[in-house]
């Protein structure tokens, strides 16, 4: 391959995972006919045989120590340990999750959701992408780093922390943190939970927004009524909700809020500087992205990219009020409601974002309206972690050994736990991840592509070798 007589340091790591591709695609596609379906109860049996099969192809790599953590009410995870030869190792724990995305609507899959195709270079099937197949890249990039080394441990103390309810928002993750704090005791965190710009550019995620969510309800009375006897003589919640949405932006797209955008952190100028030389086609992107939307829009001053990485968000999700069945009822409606996100980005915090809409509402909310604000959890804060940190760079150059061209520095619009993972175990977290953004994720059909969970497996071999040199405890 292009680049190897120039790196014969890349050949043991490259060349012991080309051993292993057909026994790792063949394990994965088995992984993938268990429908672990997390947010579906029917399914909680699956989600517990989903673990025992990662628990198994684990004590067959060898690792020494393997526990599923199925107590209380977090559905099941799993726990690996194998430590370093060298008791001064750094401390790495690997985090990802089995637990996978419903399958609705079945009928637009083009194959049994569960029963995995290999087609090309692609698995497809649920899990494929989102997150089995990057959890079994690292139990292959440990094999391969173990062949390349010709030792018997790795270089650190690698753990492992595969979650079972990633997709139902990880509802017991703080306990199950809590819980089990020794033995997720680490110097660095690997977030195996995230995806390349593009197949040709390859990139290093730094961050993902947080997320918070909420519902906001106008009550006007405690029934419907006839607009001919009441309209024009009493507040409509329809009316009234539909004026506080509009006045949550202005002409420019700024979010209203009082105090929103203070703690803000702008990305460095590294970073921007990246995001600029990225490969970007709008038009593709509206395609593939933008669920047939005519044109961009956002914040005057930002990029595309910019605008969903890492500037923050409000976004109505849907508004429901009064008659919308067929024909025409003249009513006032006693009730609307909006259900709204926010995307938040560092340094916000989703409880500081909770008072600021309160107020919000309460400040739009008219006389004779009656308003309630409820909001779906603790909402997920927003993190990122600098380019310049000593792991970053070097999960970075790791990269650049495997994909043999450059890496550069992208983020994530999409949440996760890493801030979570971060704030509880009091180190970096750096991500590693070899998944594509239209994988689609979440969405029927669902595929990975298999050469580059190869690649992500070879830096993440490199990475383990690395990091001793590169990593104070």
């Amino acid at each position: 391959m292009a680049g190897d007589s120039h790196h014969p340091e890349r050949r043991p790591e490259r060349a012991a995972i080309a051993a292993l591709t057909e026994s790792f695609v063949a394990g994965l596609c088995e992984w993938i006919r268990i429908p672990s379906i997390g947010v579906d109860p029917a399914h909680r049996v699956d989600v517990l045989r989903s673990a025992e099969w990662l628990a198994d192809r684990l004590r067959e790599d060898g690792w020494p120590e393997i526990r599923i953590w199925g107590e209380g009410p977090a559905l099941p995870a799993v726990y690996a340990c194998w430590p370093a030869a060298d008791p001064e190792a750094p401390t790495v724990l690997v985090y990802g999750h089995h637990d996978v995305q419903p399958v609705d609507p079945v009928e637009r899959w083009h194959h049994p959701p569960f029963e995995p195709v290999i087609s090309g270079d692609e698995i497809r099937g649920r899990g494929a992408s989102d997150d089995k197949g990057q959890v079994a890249m690292h139990l292959l990039a440990v094999k391969a780093h173990l062949a390349a080394t010709g030792q018997d441990a790795p270089s650190v103390t690698l753990k492992l922390f595969i979650e079972g309810e990633e997709e139902s928002g990880s509802p017991h993750l703080r306990k199950l943190l809590e819980d089990h704090k020794k033995d997720l005791d680490c110097d660095l965190v690997v977030f195996t939970d995230t995806a390349l710009h593009e197949r040709e550019a390859p990139t290093v995620n730094t961050g993902q927004r947080g997320v918070l969510g909420g519902e906001i309800t106008f009550f006007g009375g405690t029934e419907d009524v006839h607009s001919g006897r009441a309209g024009g003589a009493i507040p409509n919640p329809a009316t009234a909700l539909a004026k506080l949405i509009a006045a949550l932006h202005d002409d420019n797209g700024r979010i209203q809020l009082e105090g929103f955008y203070d703690d803000v952190l702008e990305p460095s100028t590294k970073e921007r500087e990246d995001y600029a030389e990225l490969p970007f086609d709008e038009r593709k992107w509206l395609a593939h992205n933008g669920g047939g939307a005519q044109a961009v829009t956002g914040e005057p001053g930002y990029t595309t990219l910019e605008r969903i990485w890492v500037r923050p968000t409000a976004e109505v999700n849907g508004i429901s009020s009064g008659y919308t069945g067929p024909g025409l009822k003249t009513i006032i409606p006693a009730t609307a409601t909006a259900k709204i996100s926010f995307r938040l980005v560092p340094d916000q915090h989703p409880a500081k974002v909770k008072d600021q809409l309160e107020e919000f509402v309460a400040k739009h909310t008219p006389a004779g309206i009656r308003a309630e604000v409820s909001f779906r959890g603790e909402g997920v804060p927003p993190y990122a972690i600098s380019p310049d940190d000593p792991a970053n760079a070097t999960v970075k150059e790791a990269l650049e050994l495997a994909f043999d061209q450059p890496v550069r520095f992208a983020r994530a619009g999409g949440s996760g736990p890493a801030a979570v993972l971060q704030a509880w175990l009091g180190v970096p977290l750096v991500y590693l991840g070899a998944t594509l953004p239209d994988d689609r994720v979440h969405a029927p059909n669902e595929r990975v592509v298999v050469p580059l969970l190869l690649k992500g497996a070879e830096a993440a071999a490199h990475l383990w070798r690395m990091l001793p040199e590169r990593l104070t405890r």
